[in-house]
């Protein structure tokens, strides 16, 4: 049965639909860097908008940093890639003396890598979270809150979960770094990660990611549901990463 002409329209302000369209091909290369957006005419023949509409759409890709504006030059798209996100690679364990693989590959990209730990409690976990955990999940689970860093910008938020008999009495449950990572630790305490299980969704930020990340505007967070199973399909982790969705892609390889 054909929908109703009222529940297809796009309801968003029109300055939004204009920024969503012109950052679709900001980023699929359309408009490449260095090369000038439309003149405002152009652009107001082209959306049937006014002048202030226009703007106020042109401002919201400036907030974005994804266009810078120049006097006598018009608005000029910046240079701007995803980061392509190789999930893959940050489960294995770090070797003895090795960083975190999150921190390794920030340097093979020539990026000042870090890890900022917010914050370490025993909670009872959300309800996704506690599915995965399974029947250890049913109570309280120790939380290892982190928010990772590229050259001091914020990268991802993560926040892991690790069941109660598992984690506590460890360093997993002391507010401090651990090096090597958490998968290092896991293997050490005879846990190591046999199998990984990502389920990955777009979804609008909450406050707290709207604030941890630095968020221009509402745009979309890629918010990625990792379980860690180790021998005997034992859950061992249970993690929620949540990065920009207009600064990284994930990328993931089948054979």
């Amino acid at each position: 049965m054909p929908k109703d002409p009222e529940e297809t329209f796009d309801r968003r302000p029109l300055h939004e639909r204009i920024a969503a369209d012109l950052r679709d091909e900001i980023m699929s290369g359309v408009l490449a860097p260095a090369t000038n957006l439309p003149s405002t005419q152009r652009l107001k023949e082209r959306f049937g908008a006014s002048n202030a509409t226009v703007q106020k759409a042109l401002q919201v890709l400036k907030d974005e940093r994804l266009v810078i504006g120049r006097a006598g030059s018009g608005v000029t798209v910046r240079e701007h890639r995803q980061e392509t996100v190789s999930p893959a690679r940050f489960g294995r364990p770090a070797g003895p003396g090795e960083p975190h693989p999150w921190l390794a590959e920030a340097a093979e990209r020539g990026k000042d890598g870090s890890v900022q730990l917010l914050g370490v409690a025993e909670v009872r976990p959300p309800h996704d979270v506690a599915e995965r955990l399974g029947p250890v999940g049913t109570g309280t689970a120790i939380e290892r809150k982190q928010l990772l860093l590229h050259g001091g910008e914020p990268a991802e938020l993560v926040s892991s979960y690790y069941p109660l008999d598992l984690a506590q009495g460890t360093a997993l449950s002391e507010a401090r770094r651990i090096r090597g990572g958490t998968p290092a630790l896991l293997a050490g305490m005879g846990y190591p990660p046999r199998r990984t299980v990502d389920r990955v969704s777009a979804r609008v930020p909450t406050q707290a990611q709207y604030e941890a990340l630095r968020l221009p505007t509402d745009l979309p967070v890629l918010r990625t549901l990792r379980t860690v199973y180790s021998d005997g399909e034992r859950p061992i982790e249970v993690t929620v990463m949540v990065k920009a969705g207009h600064l990284y892609e994930l990328q993931y390889e089948f054979a």
